[in-house]
């Protein structure tokens, strides 16, 4: 395939993205990461699933003191389920971004009702690759889903440069038997369909993180029916 095509191609995988999750996306995925009993089966056990990896990557933030001294970037924040969290144990600044504007008015709709510091909280609309700045910790979780492995390689190389210390990210991992459940339509299913579900393989984000300079601290796999994702901390090399 031709670069130019490509880059269509990746243009229009965007667009189908950052339209979806300003519709129909938003309100199925805002339900879903709510306390909302308006929810079926499978939407539960992705809630659930998702919460275990908030919760973890919460557990191994707060590990690092002091927190009030450090600047987090939240890279695809969906409605705030790690943004808010984070404000609340005092982290120093965090920067809450998503591709879709849906996501990020209800992020502070929520943030305001939460009470946290909103002086501590910058939200803004964009994509990962239009991301820029500096910070203690970048944190994207779930979001490489719509990332097909080379980008998603692209990708980590890019949030590794805005890392100072820490690249904490998940990411649906490969396995056969999770790419025979995709290739039969029982991955996600239901209306998540209408944007594209990428499985991604560990080696080749560990790869990209390391010749970064980061290296795998830990890592843990969280799953329930319809959910899986592995989550991996990285931190810089010591020089």
């Amino acid at each position: 395939m031709a670069i130019e095509d490509r880059q269509d191609l990746k243009q229009a995988e965007k667009a189908e993205v950052t339209s979806y999750f300003n519709g129909t996306g938003f309100e199925r995925w805002n339900r879903i990461y709510s306390d909302t009993d308006e929810v079926n089966k499978v939407q539960k056990n992705i809630r659930k699933g998702h919460q275990k990896t908030v919760d973890d990557v919460l557990q191994w933030v707060n590990e690092s003191k002091p927190l009030g001294a450090m600047s987090f970037c939240d890279a695809g924040c969906g409605v705030g389920s790690l943004s808010l969290p984070l404000a609340l144990m005092g982290a120093g600044s965090i920067a809450a971004s998503d591709i879709s504007n849906s996501m990020i008015e209800e992020t502070k709709r929520r943030a305001l009702l939460s009470g946290v510091n909103m002086s501590k909280i910058t939200f803004t609309t964009s994509d990962l690759e239009s991301l820029q700045g500096s910070f203690h910790t970048v944190i994207c979780l779930d979001v490489f889903i719509h990332y097909p492995q080379k980008a998603a390689e692209e990708m980590v190389k890019h949030l590794c440069g805005l890392a100072k210390s820490k690249l904490i990210v998940s990411f649906a991992p490969y396995s056969p038997s999770l790419a025979l459940l995709k290739a039969i339509g029982q991955f996600f299913p239901g209306p998540s369909k209408t944007t594209r579900a990428y499985i991604l393989r560990e080696k080749g984000i560990v790869r990209s993180a390391e010749e970064c300079g980061f290296t795998l601290y830990r890592r843990k796999l969280n799953q329930a029916p319809f959910y899986f994702s592995q989550l991996i901390e990285f931190r810089r090399s010591e020089p």
